[in-house]
């Protein structure tokens, strides 16, 4: 009796660490995933925030199709939500990964706030109020702030995988 569950204890312990390695694993690459199309905006603002109008609505048709990249939020929320309560006994794994959760957040309240608002006023920018170069400073910089919330999510999971906790 003592080696079976001995055996089993072993077998529950293999499998939560294979859990959190898992959900580990998920959250950083669905982070890393939404941080890849948010830096692609904060990099090209510079070239994009003064471009005339013509040029503006030109440009912005790039992004046909990029909501489907929703599903890359869903699992970056789903997997980092797991992966903290998988480490909520673990202070500092937790808070980092807590951190990074709230980052994760706080780009969709961003999104939902500033950027969504924007795309419908502008039919996702196929026409130009006359309100147009508002909601393009408000298009871009809300895409810059998700890009650092972003950023802040996967440092803070990478930071979280990396603690070991005393």
């Amino acid at each position: 009796m003592a080696i079976a569950t001995e055996f089993e204890t072993r077998d529950v312990g293999t499998r939560r660490t294979i859990g959190l390695t898992t959900a580990r694993f998920l959250s950083l690459l669905f982070a890393a995933l939404a941080l890849a199309p948010a830096m692609a905006h904060l990099l090209e603002l510079p070239n994009k925030i003064h471009l005339s109008a013509d040029d503006y609505l030109t440009v912005q048709q790039i992004y046909r199709g990029w909501a489907l990249l929703g599903f890359v939020v869903v699992g970056a929320l789903l997997s980092t939500l797991a992966v903290a309560i998988m480490v909520r006994k673990q202070p500092k794994a937790f808070a980092l990964t807590l951190i990074a959760f709230l980052c994760i957040v706080g780009t969709q309240i961003v999104f939902w706030t500033f950027t969504f608002p924007a795309n419908q006023q502008t039919h996702n920018w196929t026409v130009l109020p006359e309100t147009w170069m508002a909601l393009r400073t408000q298009w871009e910089y809300s895409h810059a702030a998700s890009a650092v919330l972003n950023l802040l999510a996967v440092i803070s999971l990478i930071c979280s995988v990396l603690t070991r906790e005393s």
